[in-house]
């Protein structure tokens, strides 16, 4: 069984930056494209990044564009997203996700693995 376990959420400042990880255990996750959903109090989950599984290729929110990197590391397994100048509106939990979808179609399609999802807090 292929479980995605998130770590490294918490309360931040905005302005500031902060790294969130996800590993994947069970199976390798080498042929999946992976990315980042969020979810913010009393809204839709919504998605945040992708990257295609043999990393080249990258795809965000208009919202994140310019202040968030996605990059995995295959030896491990791990999927990280960097978050700089972080803004109150980024606050939410942060879901980790896999797909055997390409990284065009990940934010619609069927996702096969979920993590449980990091808080992840941004006072002003």
């Amino acid at each position: 069984q292929v479980q995605l376990a998130e770590s490294g959420g918490g309360l931040v400042q905005a302005g500031e930056s902060l790294r969130i990880s996800c590993v994947g255990s069970g199976h390798s996750l080498r042929t999946y494209s992976m990315g980042w959903f969020r979810q913010a109090p009393g809204k839709e989950r919504e998605f945040v990044a992708v990257i295609n599984w043999i990393g080249g290729w990258t795809q965000y929110a208009d919202s994140v564009k310019d202040r968030f990197t996605i990059s995995r590391d295959y030896a491990e397994d791990r999927l990280f997203l960097q978050m700089n100048s972080l803004k109150t509106e980024d606050t939410g939990v942060y879901y980790c996700a896999a797909a055997r979808a390409d990284y065009r179609d990940f934010k619609t399609a069927q996702i096969d693995l979920w993590g449980q999802g990091t808080p992840v807090t941004v006072s002003s």
